[in-house]
């Protein structure tokens, strides 16, 4: 322990924070645990009355530790938000088959839980601190919280935005039982813009939030049954995920290529071919995506993906 930081909550926020970009984390907040505000409580219970997150059940699960953090970390006092580049420097041709770039390395769930337990780790030999992290794998709502972090704000697309950043981030956060000092939230500045709502093939982010049911992010992904025919017709060459909405966006003008080794994508898998696809085998499949994210679809998935493809194309 540190004595001359572990009482000095500016002195620790600022070495929490300096420490985060040198392991690799684009930018960083910290944001007070209390309950989520009403106004975004009430949001996320009327998307799910709706049915609005599809097939993924999880997310009406644990919604009172979605909901309060505190209920998920007895003790939780400071939320500290990560975010970490994941824009790639060379990306597959159009003419080839899509995947959505979040994909395109090795899987970030594993990579984000090393470097936030790293900086678990750095606050704890600061300050008597215990603390849990957290990517993607518990019922916490990352955008909300790195919105109350002032690192960002949520778009119409719901993706999270950096100013002078845009929106190819991972996110990530740190539960700590200290106090820290907090970041102002941020105000969306999306204004009056539509482009992401105009760019979806199936008009998927609606003026009540985004429908998983349309959206093919969650039709080549999460979803487990098979690819509506409507979809297939508008897939056009994307086989997992689907970048239209952040692509279109304007803030992604400000889209830097990641310097992270592990978020690179492999010469193997840049070099597939739409023919090479129609033929993989798992044995294939498995290499080429060792370590990756895509095997959440699993091989199954995403040869149906492949074949609803190239139906919605007629071939």
């Amino acid at each position: 322990m540190n004595p001359a930081i572990a009482h000095d909550r500016a002195a620790l926020t600022q070495a929490l924070k300096k420490q985060a970009m040198e392991l690799g984390f684009t930018a960083c907040g910290v944001a007070k645990a209390n309950a989520v505000a009403a106004l975004h409580a009430n949001a996320l219970s009327h998307w799910i009355g709706n049915g609005r997150h599809a097939g993924m059940d999880y997310m009406a699960r644990h919604r009172d530790k979605r909901l309060d953090p505190r209920l998920l970390m007895e003790g939780c006092r400071s939320i500290v938000c990560v975010a970490m580049n994941y824009y790639p420097a060379e990306r597959l041709g159009s003419t080839q088959l899509q995947f959505a770039y979040y994909a395109y390395g090795k899987d970030y769930h594993e990579l984000m839980r090393t470097k936030l337990n790293e900086l678990l780790a750095y606050a704890q030999g600061l300050a008597p601190a215990h603390g849990r992290a957290f990517c993607d794998t518990a019922p916490v709502l990352e955008r909300y919280w790195a919105q109350q972090a002032g690192i960002g704000w949520a778009g119409r697309n719901t993706q999270l935005i950096l100013p002078k950043g845009g929106s190819y981030f991972f996110l990530g956060e740190l539960f700590l039982d200290i106090e820290l000092d907090y970041d102002t939230p941020m105000l969306s500045r999306c204004g009056t813009c539509r482009a992401c709502i105009d760019a979806c093939p199936m008009q998927a982010i609606t003026a009540a939030g985004l429908d998983a049911n349309r959206c093919l992010s969650y039709l080549t992904i999460e979803n487990k049954g098979s690819i509506p025919p409507k979809a297939a017709c508008r897939m056009g060459n994307r086989i997992y995920g689907c970048d239209e909405c952040q692509k279109a966006c304007p803030w992604n003008r400000f889209a830097q290529p990641t310097a992270i080794r592990e978020l690179q994508p492999s010469e193997a898998f840049l070099r597939m071919t739409p023919g090479n696809w129609a033929q993989l085998t798992e044995s294939t499949y498995r290499t080429l995506f060792r370590q990756s994210a895509v095997k959440r679809a699993k091989y199954q998935g995403l040869m149906r993906n492949i074949a609803a493809c190239r139906k919605g194309k007629g071939e």
